[in-house]
């Protein structure tokens, strides 16, 4: 099995939820396990482009995985997995359903030695703009004598 590919198993159950009215149902991820022996199973595939979301995520009260179900109103089915809130961050930009769970102590033991194997990935740090930076600047004008 490569190094960077788990599969791993996904049960969702549907939770109605009463808004003033009306009833709602509300998915959520019931079970994540690792193995291929659930309804629907996706591959978590690690990719060396987001390490450093992936140590962000580990370094957080509580790890989460990213589920992608399908588009905001439909009934959910899961088709992608990830580790990296940035990738979830553009699956919710798409109007994607995007489940979360939190992330099974197997899976965080792998992510730190997917990491240690090959190496953090450098932080990106944005530039602190000048001040007055992109901004029109009025130019001086000079008074005319009377």
């Amino acid at each position: 099995m490569s190094d960077n590919l788990r599969p791993i198993s996904i049960t969702l159950v549907a939770e109605p939820k009463q808004v003033k009215r009306f009833t709602l149902t509300q998915w959520r991820i019931a079970e994540l396990a690792l193995g291929d022996h659930g309804a629907d199973v996706l591959n978590l595939q690690l990719s060396m482009t987001e390490r450093a979301a992936y140590r962000f995520n580990l370094t957080s009260t509580t790890p989460r995985l990213f589920v992608r179900a399908g588009f905001t109103g439909q009934t959910p089915k899961p088709d992608a997995i990830t580790a990296s809130q940035d990738v979830a961050a553009g699956w919710l930009d798409g109007e994607q359903q995007v489940l979360e769970a939190a992330m099974p102590m197997a899976i965080q033991v792998w992510l730190e030695s997917y990491l240690a194997r090959h190496g953090e990935a450098p932080m990106e740090m944005r530039k602190k703009k000048r001040k007055g930076a992109g901004r029109a600047k009025e130019a001086p004008t000079k008074e005319q004598p009377k």
